[in-house]
């Protein structure tokens, strides 16, 4: 769990300098940082998907996988509900920037890995690694949208905390092929991330997320039948 208390840390010490160094910060200096942030999101989304593509037994699994799970979300509203509950105890604003932080420290690569790694070899490399990331990017969230982002380090703890849990007690199910297609699905979302933070597109990311427990289930389905 060394690993995870590093990145939570991380996220915590930053938010509270980007919060505090935010309030000296010219708009056109935030505006930058966070256009870099967007751009990098959409490169490490983008290189997450490719380069599992080419490890996956099903090519189209997470086709699938995030129709169906964009339309679980949106049917359960989850980018409303967790809206209305950063409305009710903040502002708008504030959910924007909790939702676009909790997709980019808990839904990629290294912080799906990372754990799993650290419970099945103790080796913590990718949360260092991630820990490096999510320190630079909370700063630049937390001097747009303030210290309550920290609130997501938090939502990463429990994340990763549950993921080295469950590595603990299924590892000998958690194969290459099927984090293949995880980190597939999570690296789409991150570069969906990515168009959010350059206010592209809102795609209401966090109504994908089943995609990524739709993707196991659909990995164990075809496993079965074909």
């Amino acid at each position: 769990m060394l690993g995870t208390i590093v990145n939570t840390a991380a996220i915590l010490v930053g938010s509270t300098l980007g919060s505090v160094l935010g309030r000296g910060l010219k708009a056109k200096y935030q505006t930058v940082l966070f256009d870099t942030m967007g751009f990098a999101s959409i490169a490490l989304g983008l290189n997450a998907a490719l380069s599992n593509m080419r490890q996956s037994d099903y090519p189209v699994l997470f086709i699938l996988s995030l129709a169906i799970g964009s339309v679980l979300g949106t049917l359960w509203d989850w980018d409303g509900k967790f809206q209305r509950l950063t409305t009710r105890y903040g502002n708008s604003e504030l959910g924007r920037g909790l939702s676009t932080a909790v997709l980019l420290f808990c839904i990629g690569t290294l912080s799906i890995l990372g754990p799993m790694q650290s419970a099945l070899e103790g080796n913590n490399t990718f949360l260092f690694t991630n820990a490096t990331l999510d320190f630079v990017t909370s700063m630049v969230l937390a001097s747009t949208y303030g210290i309550g982002i920290a609130f997501a380090a938090v939502v990463l703890f429990l994340w990763q905390g549950s993921l080295y849990l469950l590595a603990c007690w299924v590892g000998p199910f958690m194969t290459p092929p099927l984090l293949a297609e995880v980190s597939i699905v999570g690296g789409i979302l991150i570069m969906v991330s990515g168009f959010s933070l350059l206010h592209l597109k809102d795609c209401k990311t966090l109504n994908m997320l089943p995609s990524l427990f739709v993707s196991v289930a659909l990995y164990y389905l075809a496993r079965a039948f074909f």
